[in-house]
């Protein structure tokens, strides 16, 4: 850390307070247990699924304790030890008995959820380092960062990082404007197995969930253009939440606003999933999957499903891109065409899995995060 560096740490004095700090350099040790940081146990598919990766990826020897909000979810899905996710202090704790630190996919450094979120990783990143111990930022996302107070403390953040790997040109291309090197893969999900796709003659399966771009009315013309296509193929409608507490109850409130044609109602039902492989197994056995979940999109496409995206952010449409499907802005002003155009869109994706190239290209991207991790090995 520079001198620079030193002057404007503004956790330095909290952190001595909440633990013994020992700023010697400890002795060189063959690493084994890590902490690893992630929005993981909140009943998200995605944050699960990219735990799923990350443990794949991880070298013989390591052991993982795992930050997270449902510890007997977590434990229980992947047989690993837990703490708090939302309790600092013993995450915290937890830092001092582990070897290294690990941020574990995603974008963690970001203000988007709130600028606590953002000192919360601060404050493990910094003790990490002042107890000299590896931080390792694996498959990140850099942003969004609306404040200029957190832009300045992620500049300041990221050359503490010992390797950084980057699942987006975006992220990679800020980091470097500040000087800080990564590897760029793709997000570590493409890593996980792909599955054969058989769902010719299946039903339309949906992964939305609640945005800021559509409110109340917003709704009613992707309501009306799913009508219009699940009554032209005569399919069914499964609504799969992927974040369970909050898509869960989608369908029942657009409908109790009026907003979900009769039938189009008749032909819906909600579906569970309850791990990432039941919702590839869903995916795998649908006509045409409409996503607007970034992870839903990637499982969807990894289970060889046709594919159509809804972008409420960039990361959505930067995937699409990479696969080459039919993707619509939804921070586009509606017009009066806007459900012919959609509905013409979906007709096209129908039945259509995504080219195999560019899965193999997608894939082998997310296999770049595995050099991150060589410095657990």
């Amino acid at each position: 850390m520079t001198g620079a560096g030193r002057r404007r740490s503004p956790l330095v004095s909290l952190l001595r307070c909440c633990l013994p700090v020992t700023l010697a350099r400890k002795p060189v040790l063959l690493l084994r247990r890590v902490l690893v940081c992630g929005y993981y146990g909140e009943h998200n598919l995605g944050d699960d699924a990219l735990l799923q990766a990350l443990l794949a990826q991880l070298p013989p020897g390591c052991a993982p304790l795992v930050t997270a909000h449902d510890q007997a979810l977590v434990q229980r899905r992947f047989g690993v030890a837990t703490t708090d996710r939302r309790r600092l202090a013993g995450v915290l704790q937890a830092l001092g008995t582990c070897d290294a630190l690990l941020l574990g996919g995603g974008s963690l450094l970001q203000d988007a959820t709130s600028f606590r979120s953002l000192l919360y990783y601060c404050a493990l990143i910094t003790l990490a380092r002042l107890q000299a111990k590896p931080v390792l930022l694996w498959g990140q996302g850099l942003g969004p960062l609306r404040r200029r107070r957190s832009r300045a403390l992620a500049r300041w953040l990221l050359p503490m990082a010992t390797a950084i790997s980057w699942r987006d040109g975006e992220s990679a291309r800020l980091a470097a404007d500040w000087g800080v090197d990564g590897l760029l893969g793709t997000d570590p999900v493409w890593s996980l197995p792909p599955r054969v796709w058989q769902g010719r003659g299946g039903p339309i399966v949906l992964c939305w969930r609640p945005v800021w771009q559509l409110d109340g009315g917003a709704w009613r013309p992707y309501l009306e253009a799913l009508d219009a296509l699940a009554a032209a193929v005569d399919r069914p409608v499964h609504w799969l939440p992927f974040h369970a507490d909050q898509d869960g109850d989608l369908l029942d409130r657009l409908g109790g606003a009026g907003l979900v044609p009769v039938r189009l109602r008749q032909r819906s039902s909600v579906i569970a999933a309850a791990d990432p492989d039941a919702a590839m197994a869903h995916f795998s056995g649908a006509s045409l999957v409409i996503a607007m979940r970034l992870h839903g999109l990637i499982l969807a496409a990894l289970s060889g499903s046709p594919c159509a995206a809804l972008s409420y952010d960039p990361k959505v449409a930067a995937a699409a891109r990479d696969l080459d499907c039919t993707c619509h802005d939804l921070a586009l002003t509606a017009s009066p065409e806007l459900p012919g155009l959609l509905l013409r869109q979906w007709q096209e994706a129908f039945e259509r899995p995504p080219a195999a190239e560019r899965l193999a290209v997608a894939r082998q991207g997310a296999e770049l995060h595995r050099g991150v991790l060589a410095a657990l090995a």
